[in-house]
């Protein structure tokens, strides 16, 4: 469908908010399908051992990239890091 140029759209014209592009959501498809092939989540946790960067890339893109919270009172936050391979936590 062409709109005229210099025209505004009609109104309801294109994808509607929040709707996945239909090629989006056959490739993650496909990916989550090759995914559960290899072994799911005993091969991701073998890749976060063999190639951690690629692993955490791939945290990266899947943790929300802003975290908004109201927090009253007092707080606390422990962060505790632990290398992979390592067998004690300390």
């Amino acid at each position: 469908m062409a709109f005229e140029k210099g025209q505004p759209r009609p109104e309801g014209a294109g994808r509607k908010k929040g709707v996945t592009n239909g090629d989006t959501a056959k490739l993650r498809e496909l990916i989550l399908g090759a995914l559960d092939e290899v072994g799911g989540q005993s091969y991701l946790a073998q890749q976060a051992y063999e190639n951690p960067n690629a692993f955490m890339g791939l945290i990266g893109k899947v943790l929300p990239k802003e975290i908004n919270a109201d927090i009253t009172g007092e707080s606390r936050l422990v962060v505790q890091l632990v290398r992979f391979g390592d067998d004690k936590t300390s």
